[in-house]
């Protein structure tokens, strides 16, 4: 269930918010059966108007689905008033996209950055939790119990948030420590970034030779990964995978995941990967720009990577995928990180960046393959 605010420009349409919000559900194992959106001045105390509310209603009966998905974060006051019109599991699109999130988190950082997003969620929304304490009837010994327990359980998840925010922390000092002795080894760092399932897994693959999970699906890879590469002419780099972005990207997700991105900032060029077969791609590269910026990354060298032209331009129609037109004033590198075309010129010109800027230590007579090879 979407809102689109008449008030507000945006790139996306209702629709194709809510084709995007189905993938997620899809991604974490739900099966969508409908979708429903509505245009409105701002959203209400119930997000959507009454007469909407009633066709929801009415749809939730016919189809018997146990689970209503919004596509936007609820406030806790709509969160609740829709559970009790309802009378069904509700759930908006942070919580959804935390639910995949903690599906894909496999490395100890990972997951105390999701649990800590998840706990920051939580914790405006304990009250709904108790609301069946408030039905007991009033007087004297019906509101402490309930009062106490809700009171203890914020308590325990302020307590629970600091735990894992010191945890984090020290996850930090070693990830500073790590990217000092980087540093030290005079190693450029190159970072792929992207919306999420542009294909930056299988890319990071294919030039490192690594074995970093690939799935068609959105948010397959979480945690950040660090490989070594070989440039053309002999030397090093160090090339980081991280997780990709998304329309409506909560901010909390963000702000838990500061200790990840960080990696970012320590890059000396990152490389924005880009799917060129999707319907969406010039809004997907919008947003990605916008999230860059939204982390002071603007400014940050940047090399486009048009990937999937495999997709895009069939080999058995005999056409080379450079035939293509791109509608870019800078239509970057075109790649097929899945069938390894024209990864040498990627690799290339990832080397021309790096020498221009500076960074490139020349190569000390060691010698290797290259992984794209």
């Amino acid at each position: 269930m979407g809102v689109g605010e008449k008030s507000r420009s945006t790139l996306w349409s209702i629709g194709e918010s809510l084709d995007e919000l189905a993938l997620l559900a899809w991604t974490a194992g739900a099966e969508v059966v409908s979708t429903l959106g509505q245009h409105l001045n701002k959203p209400t105390h119930h997000y959507l108007g009454m007469g909407k509310l009633e066709e929801l209603k009415l749809l939730q009966v016919e189809t018997d689905c146990s689970l209503i998905i919004f596509d936007d974060e609820l406030t806790p006051t709509q969160q609740r008033n829709l559970e009790n019109a309802l009378n069904v599991k509700i759930i908006d699109r942070t919580a959804l996209i935390l639910d995949i999130f903690s599906r894909s988190a496999r490395t100890r950082e990972g997951q105390l950055q999701v649990e800590l997003a998840q706990h920051q969620y939580l914790l405006p929304r304990l009250v709904g939790q108790w609301s069946h304490l408030e039905r007991l009837g009033g007087g004297i010994g019906t509101r402490g119990p309930g009062e106490t327990q809700l009171e203890t359980d914020r308590r325990l998840i302020r307590r629970r948030i600091r735990r894992l925010e010191q945890e984090l922390q020290e996850v930090r000092y070693r990830r500073e420590s790590y990217m000092s002795r980087r540093k030290q080894a005079r190693l450029p760092v190159v970072s792929l970034v992207g919306y999420t399932n542009a294909g930056k897994s299988t890319l990071f693959n294919a030039l490192s030779n690594a074995s970093v999970v690939v799935q068609d699906q959105l948010f397959s890879t979480l945690d950040s990964v660090t490989r070594r590469i070989w440039l053309p002419g002999g030397g090093q780099a160090l090339l980081t995978d991280t997780v990709g972005f998304i329309h409506k990207l909560p901010p909390t997700l963000v702000a838990a995941f500061r200790a990840t991105l960080e990696e970012l900032h320590e890059a000396d060029l990152l490389l924005q990967v880009i799917d060129i077969t999707h319907s969406k791609a010039p809004e997907q590269t919008a947003v990605v720009v916008d999230t860059l910026r939204e982390l002071d990354l603007a400014e940050k060298p940047r090399l486009l990577v048009v990937n999937k032209m495999d997709q895009l331009v069939p080999s058995e129609n005999g056409r080379n995928p450079s035939d293509v037109p791109i509608i870019s004033a800078d239509p970057g590198i075109l790649v097929s990180a899945a069938l390894g075309w024209n990864l040498d010129g990627l690799v290339e010109e990832i080397e021309r960046q790096l020498e221009e800027l500076g960074v490139l230590t020349p190569p000390l007579g060691s010698s290797g393959d290259p992984g794209w090879r």
